[in-house]
């Protein structure tokens, strides 16, 4: 046993949820690398390595491939019935430039292929201009090389925890923002909002610390806001257009509010690319109404999805998905 086995409060808040459920079974650990979150499970016989929390031996190889390919997972759901967003992928910026008249006059989406956690992702409004098209080309393409140009679908996003044939947990995400109160800059409230010890950095914290980079101060100028301004009291200010946890978003429990046939959605999604964990995220226009073709699009599937989003929301319970991924490898109760 590493004599350091337990010493794991560096380690990122899902890993340290996987550690203490193990604990609390009896369950022997070895924390074979700390840094890249890498833990070793064994009960009597049975030996389980976990990475990242849901990286298991639970998916295969090709399943996580698959979810990390942006274009491939489309084609797949698209082939099971699965309504994905419209859209076309380039690996060749000259082409993609060449479509902007095809784009132009609908909200649009351009992001990597490959990426996750928010990263490379612009959204645009119809009527952007062909530079702001063209930059943020650039942008996605700097991180691979392949980009997606999709229609951006207007709805709530909601994270849907898929462990083997269940749903474990529902987030709603809201893009990183502050509240006004009619006195603070939008820079004070900022640093006020990430004062709260429940955001910090590196996902060993149930949420992560707002920046202000040249993303969020772009997306403040579109509003004809600036990290100086002092919004009105109770006024809520977006500093951010996607929804990420990882970019100072907030959480929400939902998963006794949305209806049993968004989850049997969900479930099938995974299992059309083979996979038993992931984090499958849907726009969904109403969680009561039953899905139908102009109530939802499954955006994409999350391979290594987070844990600690679905224990630690802002607001609602403790859904201990760490329990159930150990419950999915069969390492005891």
């Amino acid at each position: 046993m590493n004599p350091h086995a337990y010493v794991y409060e560096d380690m990122e808040l899902s890993t340290q949820l996987i550690i203490k459920e193990a604990l609390n079974r009896g369950i022997k650990i070895d924390i074979l690398d700390e840094e890249t979150n890498f833990v070793r499970l064994q009960k009597g016989k049975k030996i389980e390595y976990i990475q990242q929390a849901t990286r298991t031996s639970a998916d295969t190889y090709i399943s996580s491939r698959i979810m990390g390919n942006k274009v491939v997972t489309k084609k797949v759901l698209s082939e099971y019935g699965i309504k994905v967003p419209k859209g076309k992928d380039f690996s060749r910026i000259e082409d993609a430039v060449s479509g902007f008249h095809n784009f132009s006059e609908v909200d649009i989406v351009i992001k990597p292929n490959t990426t996750n956690f928010g990263k490379g992702i612009t959204i645009l409004k119809k009527g952007f201009l062909f530079d702001e098209y063209k930059n943020a080309l650039i942008k996605a393409f700097s991180f691979g090389s392949t980009i997606i140009v999709e229609e951006f679908v207007e709805g709530k996003e909601y994270r849907f925890l898929v462990i083997g044939d269940e749903v474990a947990a529902i987030l709603h995400r809201i893009p990183a923002n502050v509240k006004g109160d009619g006195k603070k800059s939008i820079k004070e409230l900022v640093a006020e909002k990430n004062s709260d010890p429940v955001r910090g950095k590196g996902y060993k914290t149930p949420l992560e610390k707002i920046e202000l980079t040249e993303v969020e101060k772009t997306f403040l100028e579109k509003q004809n806001k600036s990290v100086d301004c002092i919004p009105a009291l109770d006024e809520i200010v977006y500093v951010r257009k996607n929804s990420n946890i990882s970019t100072g978003g907030d959480s929400i429990d939902y998963t006794d509010d949305v209806i049993n046939a968004y989850k049997k959605l969900a479930v099938d999604a995974t299992k059309a690319v083979g996979a038993k964990i992931s984090g499958v995220d849907i726009i969904i226009n109403n969680i009561k109404t039953k899905p139908n073709s102009g109530n939802y699009v499954v955006l994409e599937l999350n391979y290594n999805p987070a844990l600690h989003i679905h224990s630690y929301p802002c607001r609602g319970i403790d859904r201990r998905p760490a329990a159930k991924v150990l419950d999915l490898l069969d390492m005891g109760a």
